[in-house]
């Protein structure tokens, strides 16, 4: 089985947006699934009616890097298809305070997606 794994970490994008997006796209075919997120950044398309612009933008760039590695790898590009992609939690950063006593949370996004040429 011949397959191309891409990661990010520490994504500065929302989770539940992530998950919903991963939920959508597993098992999908690689060109068809960046058709879909350039649509979406486009506005043309949604999903749940909602547009997920930051995590689009991110998902993007992973898959276009999943594609590189495989591309590296020897495999078809016609014929990847995605078999796992999944949005786990990530490091929680602390930012400066704005408030007297309350520092704000930048919460972040671990993104994996793995491709499998059929």
């Amino acid at each position: 089985m011949k397959v191309a794994i891409a990661r990010t970490r520490n994504s500065r994008i929302s989770l539940k947006h992530a998950i919903a997006i991963c939920k959508f796209l597993k098992g999908k075919k690689l060109s068809k699934a960046k058709a879909f997120l350039e649509n979406v950044l486009k506005q043309k398309e949604s999903y749940d009616g909602k547009y997920y612009t930051n995590a689009t933008k991110e998902f993007i760039s992973l898959l276009k890097q999943a594609e590189a590695n495989a591309k590296k790898k020897g495999l078809n590009i016609d014929k990847l298809f995605i078999k796992t992609i999944k949005a786990d939690k990530g490091e929680t950063m602390y930012l400066p305070k704005k408030a007297k006593y309350v520092p704000r949370r930048a919460k972040t996004t671990h993104l994996t997606v793995i491709l499998e040429e059929r």
